[in-house]
């Protein structure tokens, strides 16, 4: 189980995490719909903040997961 570094609200479990070129962790999906939350950046691309503190997480990266219509956080 993945938690957000500043108050351990879970985030992502390591069933969804994936091998992509990206240096950091990816993962497809979050542990629960309001682990975190998300607005839009740019089209393709939300910012995402931890759903408990706003902590800020990285980007959910629309259709760049492992399969296809898949997101990659």
């Amino acid at each position: 189980l993945y938690a957000c570094s500043k108050c351990e609200h879970p985030l992502f479990s390591s069933r969804s995490k994936f091998e992509h070129s990206s240096p950091w962790p990816a993962f497809t999906e979050t542990v629960r719909e309001d682990s975190v939350s998300k607005h839009l950046e740019r089209p393709g691309a939300f910012k995402v903040l931890c759903g408990k503190c706003g902590n800020g997480l990285g980007h959910e990266f629309v259709n760049d997961g492992p399969s296809r219509g898949q997101s990659r956080f």
